[in-house]
């Protein structure tokens, strides 16, 4: 059974339609609306090998603020949909990657209950015209919405450009371990019998 899921979104600030199949070949077609985004979104697919598509159209002539978060919610939403009754799960998954200065580590628990830990402090604001405090804001609408514990050190680094790269290949890397079918793994994999 394919794991994957299509999530359309319309609000007064964006439209958004987004694809994602978790067993995928790390393929990304993306039209964002912000060009910082979109190459995170490219770096978490290659390195998850999930296939990703979005097509965006938000108020970015304000800010990218409602674009980014809106694209959480619904790449959020799509994880919780495609994983579906997560039987045969590894349901934790854990990845430290190194960017030049950076090293970032993401740690994940598809565990139903939505808990976002941040650690880290970024040098500066803004990555070209993005804005560095929507990292925090789209990954935490993402755990929100994908029901997950979601766990981002960012240990060291001296640019932000590094820094922020780290952590989304390294999301891509936990959330495609987590997310992985375990052949041992009969059920859920929790002593409650369900996740």
């Amino acid at each position: 059974m394919a794991r994957e899921a299509t999530i359309a979104r319309t609000t007064n600030e964006t439209s958004i339609q987004l694809s994602l199949s978790l067993d995928g070949e790390g393929k990304a077609e993306l039209e964002t609306g912000v060009p910082f985004l979109t190459h995170m979104l490219d770096l978490f697919a290659k390195h998850g090998q999930f296939d990703l598509r979005i097509e965006a159209k938000g108020d970015t002539h304000i800010d990218d603020h409602h674009t980014t978060e809106d694209i959480g919610i619904c790449l959020g939403q799509a994880i919780k949909a495609a994983l579906g009754d997560k039987k045969g799960i590894k349901r934790y998954g854990n990845a430290f990657v190194p960017m030049d200065d950076a090293l970032a580590q993401v740690v994940i628990d598809l565990s139903n209950r939505p808990h976002f830990e941040f650690r880290g402090e970024f040098p500066s604001s803004k990555v070209g015209a993005f804005d560095v405090e929507l990292v925090h804001e789209f990954l935490w609408k993402l755990a929100l919405e994908a029901r997950m514990n979601l766990h981002v050190i960012v240990h060291y680094g001296r640019n932000t450009h590094h820094m922020i790269e780290a952590v989304f290949k390294a999301l891509g890397r936990a959330l495609d371990e987590a997310t992985m079918i375990d052949p041992r793994v009969k059920g859920v994999p929790s002593t409650k019998g369900m996740l």
